[in-house]
């Protein structure tokens, strides 16, 4: 070879080696993973859990995905095999199965002035989207549109074409089922208003809230208004047909306009490639708060610092985790997932530390975070674990969050949705979110007022107890028997044993030895509903009897099922993590136990994406010598599952919960029992894991698993080493993961 051209090859290489050296961990985030196959991820923009996301607005536009709306059950704002754009939304839900939030849609156009969303939307291409970052081309109008964000303000660049441009703010579409507006023209380039969302999966019909806004423009338009849409004085057959209203647009009017289905436009005469940026700024407590948050977050117009500012603090964020080795896939894959576990709990004050009250008109005010979106039926299970593990901080501002939920409202947090009770899924999940907490050792909060509102759940009647709606049963027989035909009482005495045995184990470690005993005893009640005949959970009757006729195979596909919710009897019936023993010695030894569990892998029963099921991997690790059938099973499972694709989450995200058990198990641990203050081993994907402790809360500032295997594809451990010495075991305490310094997985 030449010497020359050996010496430009060499220069090439080295070059490349260096750009691949500089990747940071912000590089491999892929938003788009889990936009399709019903992860309900978006691409949008936001900050490490602010509240403001902006995202691109997808799933209604056409008649077609407006019908689908209700009828496809969207509960994201976009889906990436969806193709109309009719705006961008500020303030989203991430990963969840309900419709709520995703509206004050903006949406840039050029041309007459057009504000019937089924017209002015548009295709697009060239979608870009990075943490904190997202662009677009909208086909119709030839304009490129970026979106950016900070904590509590959104902001946006349109680059337009020359001629008529326009700015649309859209207040009645949305994802939420409220379409209630107020407007209120400030200067001309400038306004305000309010936003009522809510009913969040349709169960919840007085959960409704404000969110309050003020919109500005840093390019004085030739002209404004409002429009709004006019339905006739009576019922049509159609709902869908276009002659059944109209809107009507103000261009002289300027004082302030409120009803159903409002917006307001601006206008501009601009050049080829003039660039407008518009800011949103949001608050749930005032339109004057929600200026505050637009003055202090974004001060000028300054759309690349926002995006760097953004982009910075989700490298800060993601970089509490470094791996190497692995694929860049597997990379994308972990980084992305924790990305996503980063978006909910959010933070829910203002800058000025107001916030609204857990169901109260009142106004709170902290100095520290106070955090929304607590859906704990999924994250109590390990995005809690996560969080209390590489982030103590936001966990104990978490927990202190729901405690002050209890002190505002008389009852902790179940599915709370910006300071309203949705009462969505099952359980008393709060309870085992702190005592693991606890257990690890975060117990700067309130720990009496904890303890009072977790026997407040546990014992008050089922009538008057907004938790356990079901108590008086459960207390009478330590169950709870089936009284309406799909009324999921198995779900629900099992997610209120894992409950119990938390509250036992705190009762024990606070000294009260008569409330420890009897919270521990009624979480064994499990066992009533153990079946010998089918070898499953099995409803009970009102007269202690169980179900007849009864399939345990009945609601595989969310069909409705008595006694068990979005899954059936296999979804359930190994869901006891806090009594793996007791429940081995139900099926009659490990032998018989290990033979059932595994079945429900080599029958297609397993449901990765269903909560109950995501510990049955670890569960064959209760079983000495099974352990290889964890490495195994969570190895495929990653392998099938998770992939740097648009449906590379197997269904709902949850908020958290599935990347959270991606990412765990890809570095070589997972929490397999909320209050048990151990993981299960799996086999990582990397060579080398090194995860940044906080010095405030562990004595070790960091924390290196590395692996000894011949290829990457060695999932069986043989042994696992701490200080150099096996611990003999593949479950690890807390306490030797945090202090280890140094594990070696040995293949």
């Amino acid at each position: 070879m030449n010497s020359h051209k050996s010496t430009l090859l060499v220069l090439v290489l080295l070059f490349t080696t260096s750009l691949f050296a500089q990747k940071k961990p912000v590089d491999y985030v892929n938003p788009f993973i889990g936009t399709t196959n019903f992860g309900t991820t978006n691409p949008g923009a936001m900050c490490p859990q602010g509240f403001m996301s902006v995202t691109p607005f997808n799933v209604m536009g056409s008649e077609m995905n407006r019908r689908n709306k209700d009828e496809g059950w969207w509960s994201t704002p976009y889906v990436n095999t969806n193709s109309f754009l009719t705006g961008f939304a500020h303030v989203n839900l991430s990963g969840v199965g309900c419709p709520d939030m995703g509206s004050l849609l903006l949406m840039p156009t050029t041309g007459e002035l057009n504000v019937d969303y089924k017209e002015y939307g548009t295709t697009y291409k060239d979608e870009k989207a990075s943490p904190g970052y997202y662009s677009v081309m909208l086909d119709k109008y030839n304009v490129k549109a970026e979106i950016s964000a900070s904590l509590r303000v959104g902001t946006a660049r349109f680059t337009f074409p020359a001629g008529q441009s326009n700015v649309l703010l859209n207040l009645g579409e949305g994802l939420t089922n409220e379409t209630g507006a107020y407007l209120r023209k400030v200067n001309d380039r400038e306004m305000e208003g309010m936003k009522l969302l809510g009913t969040f999966c349709y169960t919840a019909n007085q959960a409704v809230f404000p969110i309050y806004f003020v919109i500005r423009i840093n390019k004085t338009p030739e002209q404004s208004g409002y429009w709004k849409f006019q339905r006739p004085g009576y019922e049509w057959e159609n709902e869908w047909n276009k002659d059944a209203g109209k809107y009507k647009i103000y261009t002289e009017y300027e004082k302030e306009i409120a009803g159903d289905d409002v917006g307001a436009w601006f206008t501009f005469n601009t050049t080829q490639n003039e660039q407008v940026e518009v800011q949103v700024g949001v608050s749930f407590v005032s339109i004057d708060n929600a200026r505050a948050n637009l003055n202090a977050e974004q001060p000028g117009f300054d759309f690349d610092a926002v995006h760097t500012k953004a982009r910075e603090m989700w490298n800060s964020d993601l970089s509490k985790i470094e791996v190497e080795g692995g694929t860049e896939e597997q990379k994308t894959v972990f980084y992305t997932a924790l990305y996503h576990t980063l978006v909910h709990p959010n933070i829910l004050q203002d800058v000025n530390g107001e916030y609204p009250m857990m169901e109260s008109a009142k106004t709170g005010i902290t100095k520290e975070n106070r955090y929304t979106v607590f859906s704990l039926w999924d994250t109590y299970r390990n995005v809690h674990q996560l969080m209390t593990l590489l982030y103590p901080d936001r966990q104990l501002n978490m927990m202190r969050s729901m405690i002050d939920i209890y002190k505002e409202h008389g009852w902790m947090p179940k599915w709370e949705l910006y300071r309203r009770e949705t009462y969505t899924m099952e359980g008393d999940p709060a309870i085992p979110v702190i005592v693991d907490a606890w257990l690890k050792g975060l117990r700067d909060f309130d720990v009496e007022t904890a303890y009072e509102a977790f026997i407040k759940s546990a014992t008050t009647p089922g009538p008057q107890n907004k938790l356990r709606p079901d108590n008086d049963d459960y207390m009478k027989f330590g169950y709870v028997p089936l009284r309406g035909e799909f009324d999921n009482s198995v779900s629900h005495a099992l997610e209120y044993y894992v409950a119990d045995w938390n509250l036992g184990r705190f009762a024990e470690a606070l000294g009260k030895k008569d409330n420890a005993k009897k919270f521990y005893e009624r979480s064994l009640g499990y066992k009533h509903y153990y079946s010998k005949e089918y070898g499953t959970f099995r409803p009970i009757l009102p007269d202690g009897s169980f179900l007849t006729p009864f399939d345990p195979v009945l609601g595989a596909n969310f069909e409705p099922n008595p006694g068990f919710h979005e899954g059936n009897a296999w979804n359930y019936t190994f869901a006891v993590p806090h009594d793996v023993s007791g429940l081995i010695k139900l099926m009659g030894g490990n032998k018989k136990f290990v033979e059932k569990l595994q079945s429900v892998f080599d029958n297609g029963y397993f449901d990765v994406s269903n909560e109950p099921d995501i510990i049955y991997p670890h569960l064959f690790s209760q079983v000495k010598g099974e352990e290889w059938r964890t490495q195994k099973i969570v190895r495929d499972i990653l392998a099938k599952h998770f992939t740097n694709e648009t449906g590379g989450i197997p269904g709902n995200d949850d908020t958290g919960t599935m990347s959270t058990w991606a990412l765990m198990n890809m570095i070589g641990f997972y929490p397999h029992c909320p209050g048990k203050p151990e993981y299960t081993v799996t086999a990582p994907v990397f060579d080398k894991v090194t995860i940044h402790l906080d010095p405030k809360f562990y004595k070790k500032d960091k924390l290196v698993i590395e692996t000894n295997r011949a290829n990457a594809d060695e999932y069986r451990l043989k042994s696992v080493m701490i200080d150099g010495k096996d611990i003999k075991k593949f479950i690890i305490s807390h306490d030797e993961l945090v202090n280890a310094g140094t594990i070696i997985y040995n293949f």
